[in-house]
């Protein structure tokens, strides 16, 4: 029998395999969730030039040092200075005060902002009820952001607060790596989609809608092949028609077909090491992982006949939907990352409380499916629970779970009470 693969073992090899896609330009919205390929400086400084953090009045400082409600002083207003409005007011004179704007420029001779709430409103003059400090309710130029400085580092996940400094600095794009596209296809003659009738031994493809939403979770664009039937030639000729035109796929995911079975397609179809008289020619390696659920595997290249210089990753995972769920999060989410140049590759750890006492078969990584319970503060997690058996086919507890139950190889039963190692899902 041959030796079972590691966990580690596998996913080194796929990220050792996995190059970066090319950097582009893209613009700000479509690279949400995207990662800064290079280092991002500030073109301007933020703010632009020093400006009211008030609705208020631009005053000289010392002119109303002294003011209290007992003592006011009245100053004469020389103008109003509105956002966008350049040069209403040109200079605030000892003695005087200019009406003021949050956001508009501080004018020349003034330090400070009296806010309307400490004065009456006027529009001639104003009578100022409170003093006001040097810089009071002023934002000064560059204090947020100075011109030239380093405001992304490469590799900065580009979320809705780092597009909105882009923006706010003027950049209309960035350089990041983008989107792959992955082509997800289930095999099986059995299967029909959603919504179509069932013949007695035939079932619902839910694989690939599970499959598709993944990759689309994981920040990539999913292509939906659907299903195929237990035929080599149809197989072949699926991918191989992805693979080709400038649309083509980057990535590609099948489901089933891999085991030890008389129409497992997938491995039938590309166990022949590169050799190909059809469409697709393809160099992947098919085996066992010491996991459970998800022990037969697929990794490696594929290519069309026609155009053998692009390969591209392919990804044979199990049929069963726990398998094959399971199987997407420990090794394709983390490549897909890596394709985009998002870190980390794969979830962090954390440990819990373990509820229910569980047992897990030698030699295997048990993967158990459970539900997390979390602390007073909302976030912390502190236990969690065993969610239905260990059947790969459990696809209502697979939906039921938002964590993962990681079960050393060396490790056959864990208490009640005991701590555990944790995968938490739905979580970057």
């Amino acid at each position: 029998m041959p030796e079972l693969r590691s966990v580690e073992e596998h996913l080194d090899g796929i990220l050792a395999a996995t190059e970066p896609l090319p950097a582009t330009e893209v613009a700000l919205l479509d690279a949400l969730d995207l990662a800064a390929s290079d280092d991002v400086v500030a073109p301007i400084r933020l703010p632009r030039f020093d400006n009211s953090a008030m609705d208020g009045y631009a005053v000289r400082s010392e002119d109303v040092a002294a003011v209290t409600d007992a003592a006011p002083v009245t100053l004469p207003v020389v103008g109003a200075i509105g956002a966008g409005r350049p040069g209403a007011v040109t200079a605030v004179p000892p003695g005087s005060a200019a009406k003021i704007m949050t956001g508009a420029p501080l004018p020349p001779g003034a330090d400070s902002v009296v806010p309307y709430e400490s004065t009456d409103r006027g529009a001639q003059q104003v009578v100022v009820r409170r003093g006001a400090l040097p810089g009071q309710h002023v934002r000064y130029a560059g204090e947020d952001v100075a011109e030239g400085a380093l405001i992304l580092p490469a590799g900065t996940a580009l979320g809705p607060r780092q597009l909105g400094l882009l923006a706010s600095v003027g950049l209309p794009t960035v350089r990041a790596r983008r989107r792959p596209r992955v082509l997800v296809v289930s095999t099986g003659s059995e299967l029909r989609d959603p919504g179509e009738p069932l013949e007695d031994d035939s079932i619902y493809d839910g694989n690939s809608i599970l499959l598709a939403g993944a990759v689309q979770r994981a920040g990539a664009v999913a292509v939906r092949a659907g299903r195929v039937a237990d035929s080599t030639e149809a197989f072949l000729q699926v991918v191989a028609d992805h693979l080709d035109g400038a649309e083509g796929v980057d990535v590609v995911v099948t489901s089933g077909g891999i085991s030890m079975g008389d129409f497992d397609v997938v491995k039938a179809a590309l166990s022949g090491g590169g050799a190909s008289d059809g469409p697709l020619a393809g160099d992947v390696w098919f085996g066992g992982l010491a996991m459970q659920p998800g022990k037969p595997q697929g990794f490696g290249r594929v290519w069309t006949t026609a155009d053998p210089q692009r390969r591209v990753p392919f990804f044979a995972l199990p049929g069963n939907p726990v398998s094959s769920y399971l199987s997407f999060e420990m090794f394709v989410r983390p490549a897909l990352r890596a394709m985009m140049g998002r870190a980390p590759y794969s979830r962090r750890p954390i440990t819990a409380r373990l509820t229910h006492a569980v047992t897990s078969p030698p030699g295997r990584r048990q993967f158990l499916r459970g539900v997390l319970t979390l602390g007073p503060d909302g976030t912390s997690v502190t236990e969690v629970q065993p969610v239905g058996g260990s059947g790969s086919h459990l696809v209502g507890d697979l939906a039921a779970s938002d964590a993962l139950i990681v079960v050393p190889e060396d490790t056959t039963a864990v208490g009640a009470g005991e701590r555990v190692t944790v995968i938490r899902l739905d979580q970057d």
